[in-house]
């Protein structure tokens, strides 16, 4: 694992009331921790990968977790997620941005799905990284396309040599 979900989701600062969703969950390192993190909360972990899915469900249960949520849906499409507008306190976007095509639609989901003063953890390859110097989206580049949908970067986080992480704040509606 070249990123540390553990660290990263600390940096994050989630309340234990706090409803998540991990949104491109993959086998559910996100997902797990966050359900940890909000015991009088809830996780929705969404995936469209079903084997992914599978994957979760079996983690989920082995860890005894009964607030996260398993649900198949597509972050690429506006209600893909199947969550509610205006119900999660809190979004988790890690390793998701450099496979999407459509990443505009993602944020206009995320920004859907988020309370107002809702916060955004995303976690992406840098630039400089092996994997990142083909698929990466430069921060600099996604900062202003969430931006430009109302949201504000709050703070960096080190997410290791080869990601940047960063917290993005939706603003008042």
């Amino acid at each position: 694992m070249f990123t540390d979900p553990i660290k990263n989701l600390k940096a994050f600062g989630l309340r234990e009331n706090d409803v998540v969703a991990d949104l491109g969950a993959g086998t559910g390192y996100y997902s797990l921790f966050a359900g940890t993190l909000v015991p009088k909360g809830k996780v929705y972990a969404i995936e469209i990968d079903k084997n992914f899915l599978d994957t979760i469900k079996r983690k989920v249960k082995e860890a005894n977790l009964k607030n996260v949520e398993i649900i198949w849906g597509n972050v690429e499409t506006i209600g893909g997620t199947k969550i509610g507008d205006n119900v999660a306190d809190a979004v988790i976007a890690s390793n998701v941005l450099f496979q999407l095509e459509n990443k505009d639609i993602f944020i206009l989901e995320i920004k859907r799905i988020l309370k107002p003063k809702g916060k955004v953890l995303l976690v992406d390859w840098r630039a400089d990284s092996i994997v990142g110097r083909k698929m990466s989206v430069k921060k600099e580049k996604i900062t202003e396309m969430f931006e430009k949908e109302g949201f504000v970067r709050d703070s960096e986080i080190d997410a290791g040599n080869h990601h940047y992480g960063m917290i993005l704040r939706k603003s008042r509606e």
